[in-house]
C-alpha cells in the first residue's frame, strides 16, 4: 500500500521552504491556520504570518495590497471560502489585476468526508478556472502539492492550488517530473486515454490495472493543471487512441471533463465519457463510502472506459 498522507501537507512543507529562500513570502490565513497547515509557516516565520479571523473577504484585500507592495501572498482557507465567500475580492481586486496572490484552497472535494456538504469544495474548479489571468492546479498527491507550491511563486499572476485534508496515497516519486502546466502521462495505452486529476488519479491508477486484465490498453495522464491546459498532450492521446475519459473529484459541469471537451470539441472530436460528481451536493460520511455512494471509484471509471470504447 502507497503512503498516505493528505496533500495540504505538501502545501505546508513547500512554503515553509519558499520561507526560507523567498523573504518577499508571506502567509495569510483566516482562522484555520492548523487545517491548512499554515501554521507551520507561522512557527519559522512568525513576523511574514497574518491572521485575519473569520473574515475571508477582508484577508483576499490585504493579499491583493501587499501584491502591490511586492510581496507574494500565499493566502489559505478552504476551497469553498475562497471560491464562494471571497469570490468577488478574487475576481476583482486579485484576477482582474492580475496581482501576484497564490489562493491554497484545502479541503477540496467530497474527501473533507464527515465535514458535510457545507464544506466540501465540489465547484471550485470551474468557479477558478473561468476567471482570466488564473492559473488552476489540482495536485494528485503531497509531493506534487509541495512541488506546485515552490513552482507557484515563480509564476507571475494569480494561482489557485486546490487541496485535500483526508490522507490520500502517496504516488509520485521525488525524481518525477513536475512542471505547471505540463500533463504527466504516467501509462501509455492505444484504446482509450483516462485523463484524471486529484485524488481520482489514484483511482484510475487502479482502473487501468483493472483494464488490463480484460485486454483493454489505457493511457492514464494526470492532468494536474487544468488551467492552462497542456493541449499538446491531450490532443496526441485523443487521435492516437481515439477515445477519453475524464475523472475528477468535482462536479460534472465546468471540471476537467469540461476543459477537455472544450479542447477536443474543436481540435480532434472523439467520444468522452466523464466520471465526476452528477448535479447533487456531497453529504457527511467517510472518504471511501462518499467515493461510492458519488460514483468517483476505480470501478466507475472502469465503466465509463469500456463505454466510451462501444462509440469508437
Amino acid at each position: 500500500m502507497p503512503e498516505q498522507i493528505p496533500t495540504r501537507d505538501g502545501f505546508g512543507k513547500g512554503v515553509l521552504e519558499l520561507g526560507q529562500t523567498n523573504k518577499d513570502v508571506v502567509v495569510l490565513c483566516a482562522d484555520l491556520t492548523d487545517s491548512t497547515r499554515a501554521g507551520w509557516f507561522r512557527e519559522k516565520f512568525p513576523s511574514r504570518f497574518f491572521g485575519f479571523g473569520i473574515a475571508e473577504q477582508d484577508m483576499f484585500g490585504a493579499a491583493a495590497g501587499m501584491a502591490l507592495m511586492g510581496k507574494i501572498p500565499f493566502v489559505c482557507t478552504f476551497g469553498v471560502f475562497a471560491s464562494g465567500r471571497a469570490w468577488d475580492q478574487v475576481r476583482v481586486s486579485i484576477a482582474y489585476m492580475n496581482l501576484n496572490v497564490k489562493i491554497i484552497g484545502t479541503h477540496g472535494g467530497v474527501s473533507v468526508g464527515e465535514d458535510g456538504a457545507t464544506h466540501q469544495a465540489i465547484e471550485e474548479i470551474a468557479l477558478m478556472r473561468v476567471l482570466p489571468h488564473m492559473t488552476v492546479i489540482v495536485p494528485a498527491d503531497a509531493k506534487e502539492a509541495q512541488r506546485a507550491t515552490i513552482q507557484a511563486a515563480e509564476i507571475k499572476g494569480p494561482v489557485y492550488i486546490r487541496l485535500g485534508r483526508s490522507p490520500s496515497p502517496v504516488i509520485t516519486k521525488d525524481e518525477d517530473f513536475f512542471k505547471i502546466g505540463r500533463a504527466n502521462v504516467l501509462r501509455e495505452g492505444k484504446d482509450v486515454s483516462i485523463i484524471a486529476c486529484g485524488l481520482l488519479v489514484a483511482e484510475a491508477i487502479l482502473a487501468c490495472e483493472e483494464l488490463v486484465k480484460e485486454g483493454i490498453s489505457a493511457r492514464l495522464i494526470n492532468l494536474h493543471t487544468p488551467k492552462p491546459l497542456d493541449k499538446e498532450t491531450i490532443l496526441k492521446a485523443a487521435k492516437e487512441t481515439g477515445a477519453v475519459v475524464t475523472a475528477e473529484e468535482h462536479l460534472l459541469f465546468g471540471g476537467i471533463g469540461s476543459v477537455v471537451a472544450e479542447f477536443l470539441s474543436q481540435n480532434c472530436p472523439v467520444p468522452i465519457r466523464m466520471v465526476g460528481i452528477n448535479d447533487r451536493f456531497g453529504e457527511s460520511g467517510k472518504q471511501p463510502e462518499l467515493f461510492k455512494a458519488l460514483n468517483l471509484t476505480a470501478q466507475d471509471i472502469v465503466k465509463a472506459a469500456k463505454n466510451v470504447l462501444k462509440m469508437k
